[in-house]
């Protein structure tokens, strides 16, 4: 299966952010953390990602006579090269964004739905914000945007530290201007 169908479906999304950081867990932990999935769609979608190679098996134990697998992402196949993005169509980035934006709803609504969820202490922000860049500009602010984020995407789970969803999102909505006109 292609990367953007392994990627492009809401639930294998939310699995492989479950997995961020160097999270390895079972199957059935995965289901404790996405718990408005249903749990034969997350076993599904973990033999999806599995045979995908997205995820790893990190160990197996035996559990009264099944077997009980411990996973992780590989971190060389949970990723969409940008090669990959450059070769989609307008219909494949359609499908992507639309997957993205299940996943945000899907997520927040499961915040939401937690007996002590308190946005305004969490500092939960979802505000838009319509910026006139150049393209210097642009490319100044993704490489600024990009220097606060990466460094933190090697952060592994500790008593300390709570997951969070960050979605930044890009586009313009304008016809950019034409050169020399």
């Amino acid at each position: 299966m292609e990367a953007l169908e392994l990627f492009a479906h809401p639930v294998r999304l939310r699995i492989v952010h479950a997995l961020s950081g160097g999270r390895v867990v079972t199957t059935s932990e995965l289901c404790a953390l996405i718990p408005d999935v249903s749990k034969a769609t997350v076993y599904r979608h973990v033999g999806v990602l599995a045979d995908g190679g997205v995820l790893e098996v990190d160990a197996e134990q035996r559990v009264r006579g099944a077997v009980e697998r411990r996973y992780r992402l590989s971190r060389d196949r949970a990723v969409i090269d940008a090669g990959t993005v450059a070769s989609l169509s307008a219909g494949d980035h359609r499908r992507a964004f639309a997957a993205a934006m299940a996943v945000l709803i899907a997520e927040f609504n499961a915040y939401l739905d937690r007996d002590r969820a308190d946005p305004a202490a969490d500092a939960v922000g979802y505000r838009q914000h319509a910026l006139w860049l150049s393209p210097d500009e642009l490319a100044e602010m993704i490489s600024e945007m990009r220097g606060a984020i990466a460094p933190r995407l090697a952060n592994e789970p500790s008593p300390h530290r709570t997951r969070h969803l960050i979605s930044p999102i890009l586009f313009p909505i304008e016809e950019p201007p034409v050169p020399g006109e």
